[in-house]
């Protein structure tokens, strides 16, 4: 907690947390559930991909998703963890489900953007951050010296940009790229983003992997109540249980019938944008073409199309990137929005400039 107050799970199952802040009453009050034995939970998913919605999960499924990243990492029963998430959603909860089920010291701290403890611990095993956390608190000294103490962290929520995998591969500890979500309860598979090359996914324990005509990923998981997911998601599939991501096939732009994966052109864009517009975000999206039927369309937060470095940068971008790539349209707006768990919310940014 924020104030250092520490609380047992004998209180916490009696509700005897009237000392906490109330912006961790929901938490303790999930967690109160839990410990008496609840059977089933409502988890709100993200709504960067779709219209957000609730879903009942069953407990033995986060269960088995909290062994089965423990199993995974290497962690050990009783180790130390840091929770600065949102606990209202799946990977917040998930932080509450795999303290009390390893019986971890668990600091859970108010949702922010950098990494902050009222204190400085020894060293922490164990945190999960979304990629706009990881980038704050690499920039803030004190965070960045927290995240020097910490074994492992997960990072998830959205694809980690070129730039901040190489600025995190340089911390001491272990880092992963998580893949998953509210369906499959947290991540069924990690990339280590130390190793070098694209980045490959693991499945966790039990987890098995196959892609359909369309090499869209099914996934096979305990944790998903052992019901098959097929999702948007594709991939390049190495075997059953390795994949590389190449992005979202609901997010597909079709351009003359050649298909365009946003995600993958973002990876690409990114370290060129970064050289003329540093600090400025971006991201790809379509727009209709009467020629082509669609083409990429570039949105970007606070870059007029008469900025003078917008020339210089598409010079530069087609001489490193596929002709096909290039983005066709620039859209300029105020502000790029972001969800709940910090993912930009292409749709709400797109919506609020219309």
């Amino acid at each position: 907690m924020s104030d250092k107050t520490t609380l047992g799970f004998e209180e916490i199952k009696a509700g005897q947390w009237s000392r906490i802040e109330p912006e961790f009453h929901s938490a303790m009050e999930f967690c109160r559930q839990w410990l008496n034995g609840e059977e089933s939970f409502i988890l709100k998913t993200s709504g960067s991909t779709g219209p957000p919605k609730e879903i009942t999960v069953k407990r033995e499924q986060m269960i088995l998703s909290a062994r089965a990243t423990k199993t995974f990492l290497k962690l050990r029963k009783g180790c130390r963890m840091i929770c600065c998430l949102n606990t209202d959603m799946i990977a917040g909860k998930m932080m509450l489900v795999r303290a009390m089920e390893w019986e971890a010291l668990i600091y859970l701290l108010k949702p922010s953007a950098t990494l902050v403890l009222p204190f400085t611990p020894a060293w922490a095993d164990f945190t999960a951050l979304v990629p706009l956390q990881l980038q704050a608190s690499l920039e803030n000294s004190a965070s960045r010296e927290l995240l020097n103490r910490i074994g492992t962290i997960i990072i998830g929520g959205a694809p980690i940009s070129p730039e901040l995998r190489e600025k995190a591969s340089m911390l001491p500890g272990n880092v992963y790229q998580t893949f998953g979500m509210t369906e499959t309860v947290s991540h069924i598979a990690m990339a280590d983003i130390k190793a070098k090359g694209p980045l490959i996914y693991k499945a966790l324990p039990r987890v098995t992997l196959k892609v359909d005509p369309e090499k869209k990923l099914i996934v096979d998981a305990p944790m998903s109540g052992y019901k098959r997911i097929i999702t948007q998601d594709v991939v390049d599939l190495i075997d059953h249980k390795q994949f590389i991501w190449k992005g979202r096939a609901d997010f597909v732009i079709n351009s003359g019938g050649v298909k365009l994966y946003p995600d993958e052109l973002e990876a690409a864009i990114d370290p060129h944008w970064r050289k003329f517009f540093p600090g400025k975000q971006f991201f790809i999206t379509s727009a209709s073409d009467t020629k082509f039927g669609e083409s990429v369309l570039l949105v970007s937060e606070n870059v007029a199309s008469k900025d003078p470095m917008i020339q210089p940068f598409l010079r530069t971008l087609s001489e490193n990137i596929h002709p096909y790539w290039m983005p066709k349209r620039l859209l300029n707006v105020d502000k790029i929005l972001l969800t709940p768990s910090g993912k930009i919310d292409k749709r709400a940014t797109l919506k609020s400039y219309k």
